[in-house]
Formats: structure tokens, C-alpha cells, sequence
């Protein structure tokens, strides 16, 4: 259970990083050659929210079921339970809620410009602390190597 899990989260990482640069760039496009508003646009943040909310709830269970994740004397100390513990959760979790308040803020917006501006900011936050936080890792970011600490 736990290889597939690792396997789908490590993959689905991928399809986030994506749709998340898709996203951003659409967004910077629209917000400076002032675009109208697409439902397209919705569309393509609400996908983002969606595989977010998957990649969080896969994450959270290998969270649960990681050998790499101890709550013991020392585990700070120790660089890779200290990344897997407390560093990789809080950038993703951090992440996550950016995406999700992309998606609502550009919803309630009024005016094209503030849609995009708003899915540009948040979702370009977004996008940096995830990168961030895979480089913090060690494991590369899109290297074959995500089993490699495993």
C-alpha cells in the first residue's frame, strides 16, 4: 500500500506542477494584455484546486503511514525526518490553501483583470513554495530519483 500511494503522489506531482505553470502563465497573459475572462479559465483553476485537494489527501495518508515521518526525541536533528516530519507538510499545506484561495478569490472578483491578477499571485506563490520545497528535498525535481530516500 504504501509504494503505490508514494508512486501516485510522487506522480501526480507532475500533472500539479503542470496544470500549476499552465495556470500562472495563462494568468499573467490575460492580467497583462487585458483578455477577457474565460470559462475556460475557471476551468483550468478549478482542475488545479481539484488535483491539489487529491495530491493533499494521498499526502496526508503516506504522512500517516511514512517510516520517514517520527515524532521522537532527536528527529530534528536529523535532516531527512526533519524534511519529511515537519518541512514537506507545512510548504504543501501552505501551497495547497494558496491554490484553493486563488481559485475562490478569482471567483468572487469583479473584472477580468482582478480574476487574473488574483489566479496569478496566489497560484505564482503557490508554484514557488512548491518548487522550493521539492529542491529542499534533495531528490531533484523532476529526476527519477523520488525513491532514491526511500
Amino acid at each position: 500500500m504504501y509504494t503505490g500511494l508514494l508512486h501516485a503522489h510522487s506522480l501526480l506531482r507532475f500533472i500539479i506542477l503542470f496544470l500549476l505553470i499552465i495556470v500562472v502563465v495563462v494568468s499573467l497573459l490575460g492580467w497583462t494584455g487585458k483578455k477577457p475572462f474565460a470559462q475556460r479559465d475557471y476551468k483550468m483553476a478549478t482542475w488545479l484546486m481539484i488535483g491539489a485537494h487529491i495530491q493533499l489527501i494521498l499526502g496526508l495518508i503516506l504522512y500517516v503511514v511514512s517510516p520517514w515521518v517520527r515524532f521522537v526525541s532527536g528527529a530534528m536533528q536529523d535532516p531527512n525526518v526533519r524534511y519529511w516530519t515537519a518541512e514537506h507538510i507545512t510548504g504543501m499545506l501552505i501551497a495547497v490553501a494558496l491554490i484553493t484561495v486563488a481559485r475562490i478569490s478569482s471567483r468572487k472578483a469583479t473584472g477580468d483583470a482582478a480574476k487574473y491578477q488574483k489566479l496569478f499571485l496566489f497560484n505564482g506563490i503557490a508554484l514557488l513554495i512548491i518548487v522550493v520545497t521539492i529542491v529542499l528535498s534533495g531528490r531533484g525535481l523532476f529526476g527519477a530519483s523520488f525513491l532514491r530516500n526511500y
